[in-house]
């Protein structure tokens, strides 16, 4: 069943408009998650997971017995526009949680969806990685979440559990508002910015019903990958570039690399030259790899979940 959450008149008359779908059960008293995604206009890999989970779970009516909300597109304005933040205010709806119903638009749109979603067992937010990075799925905790967490977001079928620091910069993002309202929230990460990983987004869906099927709120079949690797912050190498330049990878994203494997060449377009070349610190899985070419000093390359192989 289709609802609203928000809507709010804009300056050019038309209406900005946050839906969710709620799929509801044969015990509609049974546990409720949250599927979240469309946060930013750029990141459309959550459009297939929403897409094909309420697929799935239409097909299978008999076999979910909790509920499921699914907002497929916080940011419409922005997914209608391709653009990352909410488009004519400026504003990063991923940085406005929990929001505040007097506020801007933008608050106070944060605000509805943050008070829509609290009290539900479990709450996935979906992002893709941005336009320069393509990444493996990977689940992404922070540390002081970790506990709680992890098990939950090994349902998931992630092929990587990043725990992480706990950041200043997470503090108001919607996943650090609902956990500090004992709100489970896990985020995944996935693929890259304007694109679609069929595969990847099928094994989420996957997850997803794992997920369910735990809570006891999903009777239907499930498929598991093998549990994930759990990474924490400190197993990560972080390799940039030193020289402005073309990044030519030479390996293939998700693959193995050993210590002083060529992973890329960062190259002189106009001279015809090789500036650099780019080699891993470690062995490892190189599970973040740069798919933008352009290059300057400092930008991000590659991550490697270090190994001792």
């Amino acid at each position: 069943m289709l609802q609203t959450v928000f809507t709010a008149m804009l300056p050019i008359g038309e209406s900005l408009v946050v839906q969710k779908n709620r799929m509801s059960g044969v015990r509609s008293s049974g546990p409720r998650i949250a599927v979240v995604t469309g946060m930013y206009g750029d990141e459309l890999e959550g459009q297939f997971v929403a897409y094909e989970l309420v697929r799935r779970l239409n097909e299978n009516p008999l076999s979910l017995t909790g509920v499921v909300d699914v907002y497929p597109a916080l940011n419409p304005l922005g997914i209608s526009s391709l653009e990352h933040g909410v488009p004519q205010f400026d504003i990063d709806l991923e940085r406005t949680f929990p929001g505040n119903p007097d506020g801007n638009l933008t608050e106070a749109l944060a605000d509805a969806v943050f008070r829509d979603i609290l009290g539900a067992r479990v709450c996935v937010v979906i992002h893709s990685s941005n336009v320069h990075v393509r990444e493996m799925t990977q689940a992404r905790i922070d540390e002081g979440n970790a506990k709680n967490l992890v098990d939950l977001a090994s349902l998931l079928n992630p092929q990587i559990i990043w725990v992480r620091d706990r950041q200043p910069v997470a503090e108001p993002t919607l996943a650090h508002a609902l956990n500090a309202k004992r709100c489970p929230t896990i985020v995944v990460e996935m693929g890259a910015s304007t694109g679609v990983s069929m595969d990847s987004s099928s094994w989420l869906v996957e997850g997803i019903l794992r997920l369910l099927e735990h809570l006891h709120a999903w009777t239907g079949p499930t498929i598991a990958l093998p549990f994930p690797r759990v990474v924490r912050g400190g197993n990560v190498a972080v390799i940039t570039a030193s020289s402005p330049g073309l990044f030519v990878p030479r390996v293939e994203h998700g693959t193995q690399v050993r210590r002083d494997d060529v992973i890329g060449s960062i190259v002189d377009p106009l001279e015809g030259t090789t500036a650099c070349e780019v080699r891993a610190p470690c062995n490892g899985l190189l599970f973040s790899l740069r798919a933008y070419p352009i290059a300057q000093p400092g930008s991000l390359l590659a991550r490697i979940l270090e190994e001792g192989l």
